[in-house]
């Protein structure tokens, strides 16, 4: 090794910005230090009836590309940017949806809504602890 050069490198920024050493998960749902697919709370969304439509959080699961989402039942494929006002589509119906992950202020809607979405019930716990950081139904 050149002189003035360290045995041991540290993490590059990039590294350090997903949470190198820790369980975090890319952008097509793979963890980081695994590479192993994994499933993810998101906010899901039925464009097809107009720009407002019925919504729900539910654990989905990502293909071993993570270009196709699986949730209850139907899969759903990325529109790569040529959707209007919808991100994915369902692969079987073809009707658009918005699928996005969630946000801790629970403002998921592509457009305000005074309508809260379903929350599955095997990810209701999950969602309001690890996500809105609160216990169901207390306010902060």
């Amino acid at each position: 090794m050149k002189a003035g050069y360290p045995q041991h490198r540290e993490p590059s920024s990039i590294a350090r910005a997903v949470g190198y050493g820790k369980s975090r998960l890319d952008l097509r749902g793979r963890d980081f230090n695994t590479g192993r697919v994994k499933s993810r709370i998101m906010y899901i969304e039925d464009k097809s009836t107009g720009l407002v439509g019925p919504a729900r959080m539910g654990r989905v699961t990502f293909s071993k590309t993570g270009r196709t989402i699986y949730y209850g039942g139907k899969e759903f494929r990325s529109l790569k940017g040529a959707g209007y006002k919808a991100n994915y589509y369902e692969v079987e119906s073809g009707s658009c949806f918005w699928i996005t992950g969630p946000k801790r202020d629970g403002g998921d809607a592509l457009y305000a809504t005074n309508v809260a979405p379903q929350i599955d019930e095997d990810v209701r716990e999950e969602y309001w602890r690890e996500i809105r950081g609160r216990s169901q139904g207390t306010l902060v």
